[in-house]
């Protein structure tokens, strides 16, 4: 009776505070229990549990023996057990949710378009990073086998022998195929024939000779893929950063020659830079499997970056998978200007990539680690100019200036710049002051990054792999003549200085064939 007496009491002050805390409930005490009941079964449980305590099964069962009770009691707990269960549920549920939707975020924060670029400028350091080991190499080779300065000039020509042969197939086969595999079957090559290059050299300087132009043969793709997939993955108004982007890899990959290959020939031997970066080309290979020739083919794009992409395009380039006409091509005055525009920049580009570290020891009689340094600070200041190159031509277009008109802007800075600090290095009487005037050439020579290699796309969007490859192959011819040139200029006059004035010269001549007929408007 006493438990009972008290159970029945704790009930009556249960049913008192809840009356008491909420205006809902009646005064009597079976009104009060009847709505309660209600309450948590149906009509308020989330309202009312905020407010009151659950009333434990057990102490009720002890209490009250009466049948209808426990079958309330016991739907209560029914109840209550399957709400939780729902809970738990609901919540593991949103939980999931909640972490595909952090991870979708996580996607959007990082655009597809931005690893595309991101793949593209390491391949393009490594691209270049290949061509400078041997720019390097060659001093302690030529040392070794006592090569004369002529000799060395014709070793760094044989690159450019195997260069000029691939880029106009190359070309054409991307733009058939796409990019995608084209370049991947040229890193291939190319790491292969940076591995092979020192037991070549040990072999027979006709080895070595055969093997550098199997690596230019390879790497002769490069720049035509390059061009052909920033094209399709980035709107027109981001086209000129993103491939500012790619070449800062480009001309940080001879940072990365110039300062590595001194280090690893001194600690490993000739064969330490060679291993190494032709391994970092097959690493490469492994992570661009996942880029598609167009964005339309990933499976990884977000639908909202698609749209942009599509709508910042005002040409839609569709191959019909026949061969372009060369003929067609060249007879008009704006591919020339590319032409004779790719001619000079390879000429000077050439002449300083090849004969920097030559030209350092020789004028200024450094030895090999500083000539590197010295070399090395212009590509680096190369690389930020390029991209900040392409942000003015982007910043210009979306302004609303004349296509043309930008286009001839960064032109010509990147060629009088160049031309004129050329011409002052003629009065330098230290490596700083030298060091000085080739960053200022190299860093304004990147602005033609943004005139007449952005232009190929403008004024043929369907043939763009085709026109890069044949304006290449005349660069290349250009720069196996000027890089050879320089070794007998050297040899004959013992001075790099009239090369160099001959150079500045071809500068401003290209300069004014480009403002007089390039043009920003689609020709094909």
């Amino acid at each position: 009776m006493a438990a009972q007496t008290s159970a029945k009491s704790l009930l009556h002050l249960s049913s008192s505070s809840s009356s008491s805390s909420c205006p809902c409930f009646g005064t009597s005490k079976q009104s009060n229990l009847i709505k309660f009941r209600k309450t948590q079964v149906g009509f308020e449980p989330r309202g009312l549990t905020q407010h009151t305590k659950p009333i434990k099964v057990e102490t009720l069962s002890l209490s009250y023996k009466s049948g209808k009770r426990l079958v309330v009691e016991e739907r209560k707990k029914r109840w209550e057990v399957k709400c939780t269960a729902e809970g738990i549920e609901r919540g593991v549920l949103m939980g999931r949710r909640g972490r595909e939707e952090a991870a979708a975020a996580a996607k959007v924060l990082v655009p597809e378009r931005f690893k595309v670029v991101a793949l593209m400028a390491c391949v393009m350091c490594l691209c270049n990073a290949d061509r400078v080991v041997m720019s390097v190499a060659i001093v302690p080779l030529a040392t070794k086998f006592g090569w004369s300065n002529s000799f060395l000039g014709i070793v760094q020509s044989s690159f450019l022998w195997g260069y000029i042969f691939s880029s106009v197939v190359g070309g054409a086969l991307i733009d058939k195929y796409g990019g995608k595999r084209v370049l991947a079957t040229g890193v291939a090559l190319w790491s292969l024939a940076t591995l092979l290059t020192p037991w070549a050299a040990n072999h027979s300087t006709t080895s070595l000779l055969a093997i550098r132009a199997f690596f230019g043969l390879a790497e002769g793709v490069a720049l035509p893929a390059m061009g052909i997939i920033l094209s399709r993955w980035f709107p027109n108004h981001e086209r000129a950063s993103a491939v500012g982007i790619s070449m800062a890899g480009f001309h940080l990959g001879n940072v990365a020659g110039l300062l590595l290959t001194p280090i690893m020939l001194s600690s490993i031997g000739i064969t330490g830079p060679f291993i190494l970066f032709a391994s970092l080309g097959l690493l490469w290979l492994s992570t661009w499997t996942q880029v598609t020739n167009d964005p339309q083919e990933s499976q990884l794009i977000s639908k909202s970056e698609l749209r942009l992409i599509q709508d910042g395009k005002t040409d839609s380039p569709v191959s019909n998978g026949k061969f372009p006409p060369i003929q067609l091509l060249l007879s008009k005055l704006p591919t020339w200007a590319i032409i004779l525009a790719n001619i000079t920049n390879n000429w000077g580009y050439f002449v300083l990539l090849s004969w920097m570290p030559v030209y350092f020891k020789t004028v200024f009689n450094v030895n090999l680690k500083q000539a590197a340094w010295f070399s090395a600070v212009p590509w680096g200041t190369m690389a930020l100019s390029g991209y900040v190159a392409g942000a003015t031509s982007d910043y210009l277009i979306k302004a609303g200036v004349n296509l043309t008109l930008v286009r001839k802007i960064m032109q010509s800075i990147g060629f009088i710049g160049p031309g004129v600090s050329l011409l002052c290095l003629n009065f330098v009487n230290t490596p700083v002051h030298a060091s000085v005037f080739i960053t200022i050439a190299l860093s304004l020579s990147s602005f033609s990054q943004a005139g007449f290699l952005l232009n190929i796309q403008d004024i043929a969007p369907q043939y763009a792999g085709l026109l890069h490859g044949i304006s290449n192959s005349f660069g290349t011819l250009a720069a196996i003549v000027s890089t050879i040139g320089t070794g007998y200029f050297v040899q004959w006059l013992g001075s790099f200085q009239a090369f160099l004035t001959v150079t500045a010269g071809l500068y401003f001549m290209s300069t004014v064939f480009w403002n007089l007929f390039a043009t920003g408007e689609r020709v094909f």
